[in-house]
């Protein structure tokens, strides 16, 4: 069976692919012993929370109705 068979589709599979990446760059970030890498990594880590953000954003507004996406945005750790 391939992996990407078992892979979340649409909406959910964005926001849990972008909370896995926001995971892995506060583990890195705290993990790591060099000044300049922390400063990478808390960078990347800013970005992909805005990009969560925009994305949660757009879909409220793209789906008119929607509450889902206005909930998950107050109530999901960006940082």
């Amino acid at each position: 069976m391939k992996a990407e068979s078992q892979r979340p589709e649409g909406r959910e599979g964005t926001i849990g692919r972008l909370n896995a990446a926001l995971e892995a760059m506060s583990l890195a970030e705290k993990v790591s012993s060099i000044t300049p890498a922390k400063i990478v990594f808390g960078s990347v880590g800013v970005l992909l929370a805005l990009i969560k953000v925009c994305f949660l954003l757009l879909c409220s507004v793209t789906i008119p109705g929607s509450q889902i996406a206005r909930t998950q945005l107050w109530t999901s750790r960006i940082t």
